[in-house]
């Protein structure tokens, strides 16, 4: 008993010290555990969790030994513990390979967690560098993509801002795009009902001439200031001056056409009626003469013939040899006088003149005449047009002369139609006259005014109402437009200035002119 109270601190330490020892490596092992829930991917408290749960077994192996060492020998059973203790030993030699185990094995850990670290620091200082240079890519491509909106509102004003026709046609040459000249010079009211809807080939006037034209970008690469007729959606021509490249792709295959064109109908115009008035000034000079001497002996003819014939016996052979001789006489007495009027021109007396006033009466005096023809009308003539300071005779005669000319392009039946609209952007009144019939040919077109120019049959035209009627217009200083296509008719459209001339003021009153 001496022995075993003397053993008390020794038995209370062996055990008091083994129980506290199971308890802190379970409270290790609780602690570890949470580190891990904390940071399930950290390597160190991995590490620490299976490091405490080793010695955990150890210290439950040790404990578990000395309490029941103690307690057997406390109850005097030295056997039972003989034959335990080499396995406690067992457990404890176990418990401690582990832990060796374990710390060998973090040290391949922790090696490879510093990779794993440093890797890691690596690839953090390439995602910073990531990062600053996607801001910089970003701030880049801001900055691109800024000054690329920039050039395309630029290009693009300049593109709808342009006064010539900027266009672009795929593969098949329909339009693609086209600026605001471009859809007014064809007379279309939108893009829309221009892209995707008509092709080049339609607004050409000429099938060859397109033809050509495409030929030419096909070989070439490109066309510069070509000289091309296009119609517009009226019917009226427009002459262009055209530039054009062709885009291919890598295997040469045509991808699109680009093109610019600027309309020069009016400089055309100008420069047809500037060489117009200087035949006309030329003709007129040599016509003078010429008539002067021929009138002379058609008069003297025409009154001898009228002398024998009083002497004649009606009937006779004679008599209608002289018949004959008195008509042809007379014609050409009439196409003297008509050489004259063009050529020396009549005195212009200008009034105040309704323009639809004019028209109705030429046409009443015709409206009979026609329709026993099959010829229909149609007149399209406004109530608001402004009066002008005209010769109104002389635009009566112009009037008659182009519903004349209408009358014989059309064959058997068909329409002619009578327009009258103001211009605001020229201060003028127009007045349009077309037909239905056979047309102009574009060889013709250009020569119409010329003075004895007619494709009339012999004895049924002298040539000289269009170039009386042209030099009458522009006595007025008006023009005469001509727009044709061989087979679909003709339209002749009279432009006669709103606005006094200039050494006119509105209240003057009536002054005599001359015509060139």
């Amino acid at each position: 008993m001496v022995d075993s109270w003397s053993m008390a601190p020794v038995w209370f330490t062996d055990v008091g010290g083994s129980a506290l020892m199971i308890l802190l490596s379970l409270g290790a092992v609780v602690y570890a555990v949470r580190l891990v829930r904390v940071q399930p991917s950290n390597v160190l408290w991995t590490y620490l969790l299976w490091l405490t749960a080793a010695l955990c077994g150890f210290a439950l192996s040790r404990g578990v030994g000395h309490i029941a060492k103690r307690l057997l020998l406390l109850m005097e059973m030295p056997d039972i513990w003989a034959v335990l203790k080499p396995y406690s030993g067992s457990f404890n030699t176990l418990a401690f390979a582990v832990v060796a185990a374990i710390t060998f094995f973090f040290q391949r850990v922790h090696r490879i967690h510093t990779e794993i670290l440093r890797d890691q620091e690596a690839l953090e200082r390439a995602s910073a560098e990531v990062m600053r240079l996607n801001l910089g890519l970003e701030s880049l491509v801001e900055q691109r993509t800024h000054e690329l909106s920039r050039s395309e509102r630029r290009y693009r004003r300049i593109f709808e801002g342009s006064m010539d026709m900027i266009f672009v046609l795929d593969a098949e040459a329909r339009f693609v795009d086209i600026n605001g000249a471009g859809v007014e010079a064809l007379g279309y009211s939108s893009p829309e009902e221009v892209v995707g809807k008509v092709s080049f080939e339609q607004v050409f006037a000429c099938r060859a001439q397109y033809g050509e034209l495409m030929g030419d970008l096909s070989s070439r690469g490109y066309v510069q200031a070509r000289e091309c007729t296009l119609v517009a959606r009226d019917g009226s021509e427009r002459f262009i001056l055209l530039s054009a490249t062709v885009r291919k792709d890598d295997r040469g295959r045509v991808q699109s056409f680009e093109g610019i064109a600027k309309d020069v109908t009016a400089r055309v115009h100008m420069q047809r009626q500037l060489q117009q008035a200087d035949k006309l000034a030329s003709l007129g000079q040599i016509s003078t003469g010429i008539a002067h001497e021929i009138n002379n002996p058609l008069g003297i003819m025409l009154g001898y013939t009228q002398l024998l014939l009083r002497d004649m016996q009606q009937g006779s052979q004679l008599h209608d040899d002289l018949k004959t001789i008195e008509k042809h006489a007379r014609n050409c007495k009439v196409v003297v006088e008509d050489l004259l009027k063009f050529a020396r021109g009549t005195r212009t007396r200008r009034t105040s003149v309704n323009v639809g006033q004019c028209l109705r009466e030429v046409l009443s005096l015709l409206a009979h005449q026609f329709e026993l023809d099959n010829i229909r009308i149609q007149t399209e003539i406004r109530e608001d047009l402004p009066e002008l300071r005209a010769d109104g005779e002389k635009l009566k005669q112009v009037f008659m002369n182009l519903l004349m000319n209408a009358k014989q392009a059309i064959s058997q039946s068909g329409t002619i139609t009578v327009r009258t609209r103001p211009d605001p952007r020229e201060d003028a009144l127009l007045v349009s006259i077309s037909d239905d019939g056979c047309g102009i040919s574009p060889e013709n077109l250009f020569k119409i005014f010329d003075p004895f120019f007619t494709t009339k049959p012999v004895g049924e035209g002298t040539g000289l109402g269009l170039s009386v009627s042209y030099g009458i217009i522009q006595d007025h200083q008006g023009r005469i437009d001509v727009s044709s296509r061989p087979g679909r008719g003709s339209t002749f459209t009279v432009v006669l200035p709103v606005s006094p001339p200039a050494n006119e003021s509105p209240g003057s009153s009536p002054v005599e002119r001359r015509q060139p």
